[in-house]
């Protein structure tokens, strides 16, 4: 399927509202505003996420006045794929540009009865998690709701995804670059569009927010929308974690898991899902794995244990299988649900912590990163 290109805009067109910024109540507002019905916002809906259609003059069952007044009011522009690379396993990553130089990485994970699409939220991210590669890019700035949801758009349209017959998508994560819940003015209207019927029609349950452990993010996310919550935790006490999550210093686990109890408060069979990359010698003791234990006993919890993926530069290696599989067991032995993600896309680096995309550094830590690579040796290839 032929994909547009974000269009050159003139000046007036700058000014233009990009519908794509709005949720369904945000557009039968804007159609209110211009003195419309706003069963129009249905219409125009139901053209863009269930037709893939962007051409207001395209769109027929509007009239040919209310057509040309949304050319010259409005534009429904998405970013743009810059490029696409293909995993030998099925995975596909998309570099997605937003004009300039910034652009996000967007990986759709394929499996037998699902297929879950990692979204962006930030071009970077400012929280510098030890052992992310996102984060040795620095940051540039937050994405719109434009440029959130038109990640879903392009690749719903790139992989022929069809709401009635062939639905590709089945769950979105906002696990990819940047921290969601420190741009949730832009991330909540998209999540709303996920799940919107007129829209992406995704349930609850299979539209998952992942954050760092922003707790007044995850107080305000459970007043905005309802979607499912998984937190980086990745370790069972503050010292550890403030280590290799340095925004642990602000928000401490026994703060943050008081945080995650009130979200699930009056939400029937929901659990937080505890995100924990598994580093060799930091995390991954059978000490702290019981501890891990005890800290979740009195939250409604899945733990997901994911193998680190290494990245040049990289302070930390991945624990060994089997010391994976024994803290899965103690976990499952106090009566957790415990899963070991399978690494999907390292032959392309869309692996968990792996998306880098083109990132306009307005902090200094992606000249710091270049410098401490430029200072490792040389390696040599052994035969």
């Amino acid at each position: 399927m032929h994909l547009p290109s974000p269009m050159i805009q003139s000046e007036s067109k700058e000014q233009m509202v990009n519908l794509f910024d709005l949720d369904r109540k945000g557009l039968q507002q804007w159609f209110a505003d211009q003195g419309e019905k706003p069963f129009r916002a249905d219409q125009i809906m139901k053209w863009v996420y269930h037709r893939g259609i962007t051409d207001f003059a395209a769109m027929t069952d509007l009239s040919k006045s209310l057509r040309e007044k949304l050319q010259s009011l409005a534009t429904l522009t998405p970013p743009e794929i810059l490029s696409e690379q293909r995993s030998s396993d099925g995975t596909v990553k998309w570099l997605i540009g937003f004009g300039g130089k910034n652009a996000v990485e967007t990986v759709f994970i394929p499996e037998p009865k699902r297929g879950t699409l990692c979204v962006s939220s930030q071009v970077g991210c400012v929280l510098n998690c030890r052992f992310c590669s996102t984060g040795t890019q620095g940051f540039s700035r937050n994405l719109s709701t434009a440029e959130i949801i038109g990640q879903v758009w392009l690749a719903a349209q790139a992989l022929g995804h069809n709401l009635s017959d062939n639905r590709q998508i089945t769950n979105v994560v906002m696990m990819g670059m940047g921290e969601p819940l420190l741009n949730l003015d832009s991330v909540a209207p998209a999540l709303s569009l996920m799940r919107d019927d007129l829209a992406f029609g995704l349930a609850s349950k299979r539209v998952t927010v992942s954050t760092a452990g922003l707790v007044p993010g995850i107080d305000k996310l459970r007043e905005t929308v309802d979607v499912a919550l998984a937190v980086s935790l990745h370790a069972p006490d503050d010292k550890t974690r403030t280590e290799i999550v340095p925004l642990n210093k602000k928000y401490p686990i026994d703060v943050l898991l008081e945080s995650c109890r009130r979200y699930l408060a009056g939400k029937h069979k929901a659990r937080v899902t505890f995100e924990y990359t598994m580093l060799d010698g930091v995390n991954d003791s059978l000490e702290q794995a019981r501890l891990l234990a005890k800290r979740l006993a009195n939250v409604p919890a899945k733990v997901n244990l994911i193998p680190f993926n290494p990245f040049p530069g990289a302070d930390y290696k991945c624990s060994s299988g089997n010391r994976i599989r024994a803290f899965q067991e103690v976990l499952m032995q106090a009566g957790l649900v415990a899963t070991v993600r399978k690494t999907r896309g390292q032959d392309i680096d869309a692996a968990c912590g792996q998306l880098v995309g083109q990132v306009m550094d307005r902090s200094r830590r992606q000249r710091e990163f270049k410098a401490k690579l430029a200072s490792l040796p040389e390696v040599s290839n052994v035969a």
